[in-house]
């Protein structure tokens, strides 16, 4: 019997320009979701792994109604949302091009998740018959009882026996309640046994530093295999630790790896030269939702890696935050045909 993937975080409106346009360009925006544990949520209920997504939703409020009704239409199971006092978060996204870089604007403050806190959501029912935990360090930044809701939820799956992921996702406009994201994340790992990570977000939310310059265009895989043993040396816990190595010529052309470290073996990625990115907003989180397939449909850490690599390169092709590929357009990329021939 597969065992339920659950998720936990925020999701969001979605605001952005039609196309390339700057933000107001035209007098409209194109309205979707997104949040990052929900986009993990979906990328696995995709590939046909059973999943459940738990968030803190306003009461009474049709736009979360539609939230809700979009995630059942992926097969995302919905019935531990709690709704509770708040509002619904927002966020704009202005898709860059070549030498302009995409930009996010956040409107979240005061959302329900963000109000939510310890005692908010009954672990116990959300993690019956699951086998897998997945949060980010987004929502604990957003507020000190967000945060302390977040380190409840992976000390009861711990509690539960279930399997922790968590994927950093440093995001610098989010941490402004007075604590760094450090200080709050380094107490939350603990509970993790697969970190996710690039790596400013090493450095910004556990305080480790590479030698390395995320922004030069050109990364060398050593550099990150050194950093992976930093981090499974300060964290035990940790079962293994993937860090994904993103090489931004353009906001339009990048390089998309990544490299897993077991604390025995060092993996490392085939490398995809993606020439005219569509969105790469979600990327790293359908890298995160493949990893997290791979672990536990696949039959080996490298195949796993090789799989969130490829679905990830795959959600830069299209707008929005979900991955909105199947389990066989990904191994067909997986078995080399890279051409984006039209299939017929």
């Amino acid at each position: 019997m597969r065992k339920r993937l659950v998720t936990f975080g925020e999701i969001m409106l979605r605001l952005s320009p039609p196309g390339y346009e700057r933000f107001l360009q035209s007098p409209q925006f194109v309205a979707t979701f997104g949040g990052g544990e929900a986009n993990v949520a979906v990328t696995v209920a995709g590939f046909g792994w059973p999943a459940s997504y738990v968030t803190v939703l306003p009461p009474s409020n049709p736009i979360a109604d539609a939230v809700i009704h979009q995630l059942r239409g992926f097969g995302v199971d919905t019935s531990h949302i709690v709704r509770a006092k708040g509002r619904m978060g927002v966020y704009f996204v202005e898709a860059g091009a070549n030498q302009r870089p995409s930009k996010v604007v956040y409107d979240r403050d005061q959302s329900a998740i963000a109000l939510a806190g310890p005692g908010s959501v009954d672990w116990t029912a959300a993690f019956e018959g699951a086998g897998w935990f997945h949060i980010t360090g987004i929502t604990p930044a957003l507020s000190a009882s967000a945060a302390a809701l977040a380190l409840e939820s992976v000390q009861a799956a711990k509690a539960h026996g279930l399997t922790v992921s968590c994927d950093l996702n440093y995001r610098k406009n989010l941490w402004k309640y007075g604590k760094s994201a450090a200080e709050v994340m380094r107490a939350l790992v603990p509970y993790t046994d697969v970190l996710i990570a690039n790596e400013e977000d090493v450095q910004m939310a556990l305080d480790i530093a590479a030698d390395a310059d995320v922004h030069s265009g050109h990364l060398d895989a050593s550099v990150y295999q050194a950093l992976a043993e930093k981090v499974l040396t300060a964290f035990p816990n940790l079962t293994q630790i993937a860090i994904t190595l993103r090489e931004s010529k353009s906001a339009s052309h990048n390089g998309w790896s990544a490299c897993l470290h077991d604390g025995e073996e060092f993996f490392q990625s085939r490398k995809y030269d993606i020439t005219h990115i569509v969105d790469r907003v979600g990327g790293g989180d359908s890298f995160a939702g493949g990893l997290v397939y791979g672990l536990l449909a696949l039959s080996s850490k490298r195949d796993a890696l090789e799989f969130a690599v490829a679905a990830s390169c795959l959600k830069h092709s299209i707008p929005g935050d979900f991955n909105r590929f199947t389990l066989e357009e990904v191994n067909h990329l997986l078995k080399g045909d890279a051409s984006g021939r039209v299939q017929r």
